[in-house]
């Protein structure tokens, strides 16, 4: 699969993602960090990337209907620190 991880997370969640045999890039990669979250959803339709996020606002259906992207997956825990946001990937990446 293709993904795109976004700024609110660590970049180290895409070398996870590349390690199990999948396509990731981060937000960084194309100068894209602190674009409105309209641009970055653009791009990942265009690229058929499904966006990794921390931000709740992509999990409005209504704003962004699953059906109009290749998906988006919203990691959000009580303690978002870097390591964290790293365990619950892995602890993910088989359902992906």
């Amino acid at each position: 699969m293709k993904f795109k991880i976004d700024q609110n997370l660590a970049v180290e969640c895409a070398l996870i993602l590349t390690d199990a045999g999948h396509d990731a890039m981060t937000v960084y990669q194309q100068n894209l960090a602190g674009a409105p979250d309209e641009q970055i959803v653009k791009v990942c339709q265009q690229e058929g990337r499904v966006l990794i996020t921390a931000d709740l606002d992509l999990s409005d259906i209504r704003r962004y209907p699953p059906e109009q992207s290749p998906g988006f997956v919203v990691l959000r825990m009580n303690d978002q620190s870097r390591a964290r946001q790293l365990a619950l990937l892995r602890r993910i990446l088989p359902m992906l």
